[in-house]
């Protein structure tokens, strides 16, 4: 047997009359199935363009291949009353939502957690970065970008590598741009130590008319690439990188990580913008994981045609790039647009105002095979559905882990609650001081949340709120959400559980929820008790989008999460599904902020808690301890909830709200008094005997469906007949004001300046 690095070049005559030739897919993420697959689709052996080609398309993070048998329940469930708001739905680049008055808003979460493990700056700037292309090839302009992070314990010696990496990645790339960041969540967790989690997502806004899709069409359509050069950065980066457990900490496979420039992306941007309105593109797509070989075929696979390209004609960085290595590289900030020959001289005119190099590098055929040719030699002759769409498909086996029952079975009612107030004090300051709850303005100052004027609400209200029209006030709400501690004691309920959190903190705000996006973070397919909670959360996932009404419009699958033995309870990350929901409100003026200004407000309870205490922050605080089963989800009392939320802040009834969630109702309250510094006095006995619990309980339980709302004098018996009206329980608590302390009656007082001190100091302890 001879190796292919012995026959230059390999082209695809060469393999057809060589196949004797030893090509090295198993280095490339190939298993032997695979590659035998592939020698029965082209009737011979693979050239070394061709192998790298499907090496990075039929890696798991882009073909999906163990989750696209799942991820199908999310079509099959979604309704003709779900899609009413649809413009694009799955399968495009992001989904498009029509929110009115000629409007749409595209939106899209994604991962890139295993480069942002092996070198955090630009693993995350360029998480933010491949975001936000993808929502400028459907046409739009980007206006915010949210993350969801999760790292190591927080006293982990590598801990503070990856945050401070991570950080300054994703404010370093954001704020270069000029997006604001208008929300997300940062958490700490020993499952996360060997993999972080760096989920990003962009908000972008374009009128119905503007929208673009990913397709090649129309014989003779010249195939361009403008942007950044190519250059060896990101061969097979997070295609490959995102499709294998690490081993001991650190990949087996380390190719290099991506490097981004956001200054290339702003002009990138702007370019784009005038080319779409200047109509001289048919087709568009980024170039993200797998480079210029997921850009060519699944511009080809989607359009009527096929496609030809001269490899030679790419624009390198660095001249000594082999074929495949140009095929994989996931160089950043460069886009591929399919343009009609009379229109070819207006786009170079335009890429040309804004500096932004470009090369004509192929044309659409009618052929129906992708064709790439380098210096002359015909080097990729393949069917382009084959790479892009038709990769293999795994029914993995799962299992519910034999863990499980025992997890389950150790809820925390064993564990003792506070005796006294003095205890019941200082408990509560524990859980405030906590990494998780502790104030993240030591991230979130990092990044620029008002820049473009249009930030009506961002971190930490419930939800980021942007304007999209000026002069009416139209606008939108985003909040993500995910509970890795709920959904490792209960995968389809944990999943639930985040989008329920999701939906209520946009309805907070006053907006209707729309649509959602999700990216799930989860361990190795190939490990039966991580596919199970996979399984699992997507059909938990589909199940309540269904109930709310809500279409999943797209989104991401992170697997491969884990650094341990498979089939222990701490061989991966607590499963993560981020859910990302949107809502549209008529007048972003009208948006309700988390927190009450003003004294003399009545602070009002919505919803009932339960002793619900199993995967609560106060059980992992207090007693380190993780067991029992999630809070119930009722999706019916969260539509019902929402419905009071939104007419309150539509009509002026609310003057505060802030759902209740991770550190049950006594978070809740510290959040609202610290928002603007006022205080509050609470007489919870009367709703705690309600509910048939004790004090404790109702402090920190974390039932859903449930918020606080603070109203000024004259509005009470408004809210009161909302929550009538659609059967929601209400209590009133208390009212804001008087000394700057948080006081419950017959237990504690706590000073808002011990609160802070407890709240803010965390971070900066840690990261200084």
């Amino acid at each position: 047997m001879t190796s292919v690095a012995e026959q230059q070049p390999d082209t695809v005559s060469r393999a057809a009359s060589t196949p004797e030739v030893e090509l090295p897919y198993r280095e490339l993420g190939l298993k032997d199935d695979e590659y035998a697959r592939i020698v029965d689709i082209l009737g011979r052996r693979p050239t070394a363009a061709e192998l790298a080609m499907y090496s990075v398309m039929w890696s798991e993070h882009c073909s999906y291949k163990s989750s696209k048998k799942h991820l199908g329940q999310f079509g099959r469930k979604t309704t003709d009353a779900m899609r009413e708001h649809l413009l694009v739905g799955i399968g495009e680049n992001a989904g498009v939502v029509d929110i009115g008055q000629g409007w749409a808003v595209t939106f899209k979460v994604e991962s890139h957690n295993h480069p942002s493990y092996v070198e955090p700056y630009q693993g995350a700037a360029t998480g933010v970065g491949g975001i936000v292309r993808d929502i400028i090839s459907m046409g739009a302009r980007p206006v915010a970008v949210m993350d969801q992070l999760r790292f190591g314990a927080v006293d982990h010696p590598d801990t503070a590598r990856v945050v401070h990496g991570v950080v300054a990645g994703v404010g370093g790339y954001g704020n270069c741009l000029g997006l604001p960041n208008i929300g997300g969540e940062t958490e700490f967790d020993p499952s996360y130590q060997g993999n972080p989690l760096v989920n990003a997502l962009c908000l972008g806004v374009l009128r119905h008319e503007d929208i673009h899709l990913a397709n090649a069409s129309g014989a003779g359509n010249k195939v361009v690439l403008f942007g950044a050069r190519t250059g060896g950065d990101g061969i097979g980066g997070a295609s490959i990188l995102a499709s294998e457990t690490f081993t001991g900490g650190v990949p087996t496979k380390r190719p290099s990580v991506q490097v981004g420039d956001p200054f290339m992306e702003k002009v990138l941007i702007e370019c784009c913008l005038e080319l779409f309105a200047a109509g001289v593109v048919e087709g568009i797509q980024d170039l993200g994981a797998a480079g210029i070989s997921c850009a060519t075929s699944e511009l080809a696979s989607n359009g009527d045609g096929g496609m030809h390209v001269d490899l030679e004609k790419v624009l390198l960085r660095d001249p000594t790039l082999t074929a495949g290595e140009i095929l994989m590289s996931e160089s950043q900030e460069r886009m591929m647009a399919v343009v009609r020959p009379e229109k070819l001289e207006e786009l170079l005119a335009i890429t040309a105002r804004w500096d932004v190099e470009t090369a004509v590098i192929g044309e659409v055929t009618g052929t129906g095979r992708l064709t790439i040719d380098h210096h002359g030699h015909r080097i990729v002759d393949v069917d382009p559905r084959t790479v892009a769409h038709e990769g293999p498909v795994y029914d993995r086996p799962y299992a519910r882990p034999a863990w499980q029952d025992e997890l389950n079975a150790d809820g925390a009612a064993r564990l003792p609650r506070p005796a006294t107030p003095e205890e019941l004090r200082a408990q509560l300051l524990a859980l405030v001081a906590s990494p998780n709850l502790a104030s993240k303005s030591w991230v979130t100052d990092q990044y620029d949340r008002y820049v473009q004027g249009n930030t009506a609400l961002a971190q930490p209200d419930d939800a980021g709120v942007v304007r999209v029209d000026e002069a009416t006030g139209l606008g939108v709400a985003l909040s993500t959400d995910a509970n890795g501690r709920f959904t490792k004691l209960d995968p389809y309920t944990g999943a639930r559980q985040a989008l329920a959190e999701a939906y209520r903190n946009v309805a907070t705000v006053g907006a209707r929820p729309l649509a959602v996006t999700d990216c799930l973070n989860f361990g190795s397919p190939e490990d039966p008790a991580a596919m199970w909670q996979f399984v699992q959360a997507v059909t938990g996932l589909a199940d309540a989008c269904q109930e709310l009404g809500v279409p999943v419009t797209g989104g991401n699958v992170s697997l491969y999460n884990g650094t341990g033995e498979p089939g222990r309870i701490d061989s991966a990350i607590n499963p993560t599904p981020v859910v990302g929901v949107l809502g549209v409100l008529d007048d972003v003026h009208r948006a309700t902020a988390s927190g009450w200004t003003e004294a003399g407000a009545a602070v009002y309870l919505l919803g009932a808690t339960a002793e619900e205490l199993d995967g609560s922050v106060w059980a992992d605080v207090v007693h380190h301890h993780l067991g029992g089963l999630p809070p119930k989800v009722d999706l019916a009392a969260e539509k019902a909830l929402a419905e009071v939320l939104i007419a309150a802040a539509a009509d002026g009834t609310a003057h505060a709200a802030h759902d209740v969630a991770a550190g049950g109702l006594a978070q809740t309250l510290v959040d609202a008094a610290l928002r603007f510094g006022v205080g509050a006095r609470l007489d919870l006995g009367e709703v705690a005997a309600r509910d048939g619990i004790d004090l404790a309980t109702l402090l920190f339980a974390e039932s859903g469906a449930r918020a606080v709302v603070a109203v000024l004098p004259g509005h009470e018996e408004r809210l009161k007949a909302l929550a009538a009206e659609h059967g929601v329980p209400l209590a009133r608590i208390g009212t804001t004001g008087g000394d700057p302390a948080l006081t419950v009656e017959g237990a504690f007082t706590v000073p808002l300046a011990e609160l802070r001190e407890a709240s803010e100091a965390t971070l900066p302890r840690y990261f200084g």
